[in-house]
């Protein structure tokens, strides 16, 4: 009777030397090169008054991206700041969620060593159901709430929301101990629902196509790509909501104090 089996752990495809080539560690570096062709096309635009139809499509993204993220931050400054960051995160968690569900991704085997045997193995698979990808992004995402918390309120300001000493204030000091593990829980949440999603959609799809091949898939490949879409946004904007937490602490320390303290606080 034929079966389906699917690895809760990435496959190796290959090796440079000790360093394991996984297969969905190829699926990010296309994904990255994806977006670098598509950056590459709109450089060499050279950002015409009259643009072209890529060009306007971009902008249109583009532009409703920012018009989201400051929309959020409420500061033109900042959105200016953060845009870079927040729209590559998302649009790098979205073009990989998407191109793991391409028709031919999962399909395509080599056979290489996998759990101490030679088997076939995906070739490609969705960078997001790995979970060192996921756990990746989101130590990337809360190591900028943290360094930009600490670039607009000072290390020894920053710091005092976690470390209050306990002959000053005990319940300081115990709320502090909260916050660390807060911090802490965010990595752990962004990175077991971006995983968790995008793996539980690639087993659905797997188990569908080989119950009911062919036509059955397609209402939940579409499905699946409403999910891609909304894990990217959920990603992007939970982070953007750190980052403003961070930055309205640090304007409303500066509305209390007066003018030269906060000059002095700045530099």
């Amino acid at each position: 009777m034929a079966s389906i089996s699917i690895s809760l752990a990435s496959e190796a495809v290959g090796a440079v030397g000790s360093f394991q080539v996984r297969n969905t560690m190829l699926m990010a570096w296309l994904t990255m090169f994806l977006l670098f062709i598509v950056s590459a096309c709109v450089r060499a635009t050279k950002y015409a008054l009259v643009p072209s139809r890529f060009q306007a499509a971009v902008e249109i993204v583009l532009g409703s991206l920012y018009d989201l993220f400051a929309s959020i931050l409420n500061q033109d400054r900042l959105t200016k700041q953060f845009f870079p960051m927040l729209a590559t995160m998302l649009l790098f968690i979205v073009l990989g969620n998407w191109i793991g569900i391409l028709p031919g991704v999962g399909t395509i085997t080599i056979q290489a060593m996998h759990e101490g045997r030679m088997e076939a193995v995906p070739l490609l698979r969705s960078m997001n159901a790995d979970v060192n990808m996921t756990l990746a992004i989101a130590i990337i995402a809360m190591f900028a709430v943290q360094f930009y918390g600490m670039w607009e309120l000072g290390f020894r300001s920053y710091a005092g929301k976690f470390i209050v000493a306990p002959w000053k204030n005990p319940m300081g000091t115990f709320l502090g101990f909260l916050e660390v593990i807060s911090e802490f829980s965010r990595i752990i949440s962004f990175t077991f629902r971006l995983f968790g999603n995008i793996f539980a959609g690639e087993v659905l799809l797997a188990v569908i196509a080989f119950l009911v091949p062919y036509i059955a898939p397609v209402p939940f490949l579409g499905m699946e790509l409403l999910v891609g879409l909304i894990q990217g946004f959920v990603f992007a904007l939970l982070t953007t909501v750190f980052l403003k937490i961070a930055v309205t602490e640090h304007d409303a320390s500066h509305e209390d104090a007066p003018p030269a303290s906060s000059n002095h606080a700045m530099a």
